[in-house]
Parts: structure tokens; sequence; C-alpha cells
């Protein structure tokens, strides 16, 4: 888990991504060591997303962006996820509770190409139907910085909201 300090870097590091360590540690009145340490453990631990993650779907050359919601047949899941890492527009995957069994955030050139995209994720093994729902405009950004700043906030509770 993050605690407060872990946030404060972060947080620090969205302000300035290219700052050194160093330059961190000052402008949080830390250590260097204490910066770089919890720098390091925070990659080794997976709290941070790879930077591949940071580009944007439409400077990349895919500008539609869409959520396939999949059923499938559970029995086998893991072969289903293994086939859909397979193919290279698919950026994510969720198991979610509701309607489908699997969100998958795909990107695409054009719709002819969403097109080809949805089929490749129909070959999956395991996947017995799909909808596809384009997105018009990304109204929020994925961000965690409004969580990370209520976490970096100095308080005696740091619990998420409507938990115990």
């Amino acid at each position: 888990m993050l605690d407060r300090t872990d946030a404060r870097i972060l947080l620090a590091l969205d302000a300035e991504p290219q700052a050194t360590v160093v330059a961190l540690a000052a402008r949080l009145g830390l250590a260097r060591n204490t910066v770089q340490t919890r720098l390091r453990r925070l990659e080794a631990d997976g709290a941070l997303s790879p930077v591949t993650v940071r580009v944007r779907h439409e400077r990349a050359g895919y500008p539609v962006l869409a959520f396939l919601t999949l059923a499938i047949d559970q029995a086998d899941s893991d072969r289903t996820l293994a086939d859909l890492t397979e193919v290279p527009e698919v950026c994510e995957v969720h198991a979610i509770t509701g309607d489908g069994d699997l969100l998958v955030r795909v990107v695409a050139r054009d719709t002819a190409d969403l097109h080809r995209i949805t089929l490749a994720v129909l070959r999956c093994h395991g996947v017995v139907r799909s909808s596809t729902a384009i997105s018009m405009v990304e109204s929020v950004p994925m961000r965690m910085a409004p969580a990370l700043a209520r976490l970096a906030e100095p308080s005696t509770d740091r619990r998420p909201a409507g938990r115990p």
C-alpha cells in the first residue's frame, strides 16, 4: 500500500516527470536516499505502470478507442486471456460483473480497422460473443492525482471514502 510519502513523491513526479531524485528530495524536504529507495520499491512492487501506458493512443496513430464487452467460456479463461494478449491493439482487459465477463480496451486506426480487431478478438479461444462501444470523446482521462492528493494530505484517517 502506498503511504503519504509515496503519494507526495508521485504527485511531485506528476508535476515534473523529468525531475531528478535530488530535485524531488529538495522539493519535498526528504532525504535523497528516501526518495530513491521509495521509487525503486514502487517500481519493483509493480505500483508504477510501464512508461508506455502514458502514450496517448491518438499520437501513436490509433485515434479510435473502443471497449469490447466479451462473453467467454469461463472454463478456460486463462487461454482466452493469453490469446487476447496476442492481439497488439488490445490495451487492457478487466474481468467484470454484469452482462459480460471481460471488458477489453482496444485502439484502432479507423472503424474498418476496429472491425478487423473485433474479428481477431472473436477468434480468440473461448470468446462466445462481443459487444462494442466506441468512445466518442474522453471526458475525464484516467487519473490518480486526486486520489493521491487525498492520500498525501496530513491526516490521521486516510482510509478511502466508504471504508470503515
